[in-house]
């Protein structure tokens, strides 16, 4: 036998080879999709605010408690931080309560009157807290809409203080949070099976014994969902107390502030971090106790124990279901009644549920239109009414060189950011979505931190870190930070994008003899086309309405828009501030509403 046609034969691997050839390839798939946004995160999140943290424990002299020790010695910073609580447990009780009747009402609707409703949601959703925040200044001022009002209806005689109390901070708030609210029970009331409260009915149960004994323990998920992120939104705010509140409303976040950027004392400001970590903390816990955190990202809720003290709970919370219907239903029988049109029947809509969900949906969308006539006032001052037409405020922005180099700034820095966070967030999605892999929960838990975690914690550890670095004021540095709270979004939106996208076309694609990168290219990307673009948009608007990062790490004169709008609020009120809020509004506005189409398009079969 020839020795060489021996060498020629191939060489087939052994059974065990090829196990562990199949064990790699199995791993090395979700490891090159996880791995860009893990090292982000990391890099830009864990490693920053551990640092931030640790500073609070160390000094020069090695392990410390010292900071600790001041923080609780004086009663000026517990006192602040009950009233951060305070504020954070009323707003989320309010904004839930409000924001429920338009989860509803969206969620029974038709998908064309569902969208309808939805895009006044999201646009509030979008539109920068710094406008609608700034509106509520010119709406409750001494010379603003509702005294003028009052004063030309003769109800008062001259104008009341209505600003830099606990009650504007809470509408303030409220206002803010409302949509967000909205928007995490609106995700669980979408899939409430209504054929259970149809058979209630049928059974002989009235409607308002059908919502409480049946509709709204089903939709509690939701409702625990979004009390949870406004509160954790809320307790990180400082933009509205600052603005709308006096100083008996300082919140926690106010005083890093005031650590960072003007006492420079990095351990007491990690030290007050930490606290406000902790009380984040023990509200995940409760969360965690009470309705499962698998809840969040889509399981079941966390199942009762049979103990004799949770059967005393529930038939103490079916008693007062139960006294609450009996009560909605005598309530309805005194309101008046709408007839059903055809098609709508059993949609769960009333004539009373349709005229609050527009009061409220007027609450959140007026004061922001509110700055388009005063951002046209011929006056000098903002007061209402306007006097005269006149576009010099406008005229003003053109020509000043820190409103042009701002946006500029900003656009630069917001398209770098939702670029990147498209490259990473995506493979991230379709790994959550698609992939095998175990731990989905706890990778989607990390993807979505940068939402959890305070905004104020991530800026000052993100400063800091930026300091040693040399990354403080370069525009790299802000798009690797608005990233970071930005592809939280991308991953959210092209997670739903992929839900519903049909695999079998890929499938047909690889029975054809297509390759799987020529399937994502000619098949899948085209498809999802919609989604990518959608969720760009998102992360654009992300990075061009933030502000707290912004805030530490753009330095110099060359700030980012917010940056020079918040400059600008807190140094002097003048009609310039309406017109860049028209701007800023009308322009999110343009874009929200683009990203929604595209969204919708995306999620049409």
């Amino acid at each position: 036998m020839n020795p060489s046609a021996l060498t020629a034969q191939p060489v087939r691997p052994t059974p065990a080879a090829a196990s562990r050839r199949a064990r790699w390839r199995m791993w090395l798939r979700p490891g090159a999709m996880a791995t860009p946004i893990v090292v982000l995160l990391l890099v830009m999140l864990v490693y920053p605010v551990g640092q931030l943290l640790l500073l609070s424990m160390h000094n020069d002299a090695g392990f410390t408690l010292i900071e600790y020790r001041r923080l609780f010695a004086s009663s000026v910073y517990v006192d602040v931080l009950l009233i951060t609580l305070k504020i954070s447990l009323w707003t989320t009780f309010f904004s839930v309560l409000t924001g429920y009747p338009i989860a509803y009402l969206i969620s029974s609707l038709t998908r064309e009157r569902k969208n309808r409703l939805l895009f006044w949601v999201l646009l509030s959703f979008w539109t920068s807290f710094l406008v609608r925040t700034f509106a509520w200044v010119v709406l409750l001022g001494r010379n603003g809409v509702i005294n003028q009002a009052l004063l030309s209806l003769g109800l008062i005689d001259e104008p009341l203080s209505l600003l830099y109390h606990f009650s504007s901070v809470i509408v303030g708030m409220v206002h803010a949070l409302m949509p967000l609210a909205v928007l995490t029970m609106l995700s669980v009331m979408e899939n409430i099976d209504r054929r259970l409260t149809g058979a209630a009915a049928t059974l002989g149960a009235r409607p308002g014994m059908v919502f409480w004994k049946v509709y709204f323990p089903l939709s509690l998920p939701g409702v625990a969902a979004g009390a949870l992120m406004v509160f954790v939104t809320a307790i990180g705010f400082f933009i509205t107390p600052t603005l709308l509140g006096g100083r008996h409303q300082t919140m926690i976040t106010q005083l890093i502030i005031d650590q960072v950027m003007q006492a420079l004392n990095w351990g007491f400001a990690g030290a007050i971090s930490v606290l406000l970590l902790a009380v984040v903390l023990v509200v995940f816990l409760v969360y965690d106790r009470l309705v499962g955190l698998s809840t969040m990202a889509g399981g079941s809720t966390a199942a009762p124990r049979a103990t004799s003290g949770g059967r005393w709970s529930r038939a103490l919370g079916n008693a007062v279901l139960s006294a609450l219907g009996h009560a909605t239903d005598a309530l309805l029988g005194v309101l008046p009644k709408r007839r059903a049109r055809p098609g709508h029947a059993g949609s769960g809509e009333s004539l009373t549920l349709r005229i609050v969900v527009i009061l409220l949906l007027v609450f959140l969308s007026a004061p922001a239109f509110l700055m388009i006539p005063l951002s046209f006032d011929a006056g000098s001052g903002l007061s209402w009414p306007p006097h005269g037409f006149s576009l010099q405020w406008y005229r003003e922005i053109v020509d000043s060189p820190l409103w042009m180099q701002a946006i500029t700034r900003s656009m630069l820095v917001g398209l770098g950011a939702a670029l990147l966070s498209m490259l990473i967030g995506t493979p991230a999605a379709f790994l959550l979505v698609r992939g095998g892999m175990r731990g989905k929960t706890a990778m989607l838990a990390f993807v979505l931190a940068p939402i959890v975690v305070p905004r104020m914690i991530i800026a000052v550890g993100v400063f800091y870190f930026f300091a040693k670095i040399g990354l403080v004021g370069s525009s790299f540095g802000l798009v690797l930070a608005h990233t970071t709270v930005a592809v939280p979004y991308v991953v959210i939106t092209m997670a739903a994008v992929l839900r519903h996208y049909d695999t079998r076309l890929d499938l047909a694609a690889y029975s054809m003899g297509a390759r799987p990168w020529a399937t994502l290219r000619r098949v899948t990307f085209p498809i999802l086309g919609a989604g990518l673009m959608s969720s760009f948009l998102f992360a654009f608007a992300t990075s061009f309405d933030e502000l707290t990062i912004a805030l530490f790490t753009s330095g110099g004169l060359s700030t980012t828009l917010p940056k020079q709008f918040w400059d600008e609020i807190t140094m002097q009120i003048s009609p310039v501030i309406a017109a860049v809020s028209t701007c800023l509004f009308v322009f999110v506005a343009a874009l929200i509403w683009f990203a929604d189409r595209l969204r919708r398009r995306s999620l049409t079969p």
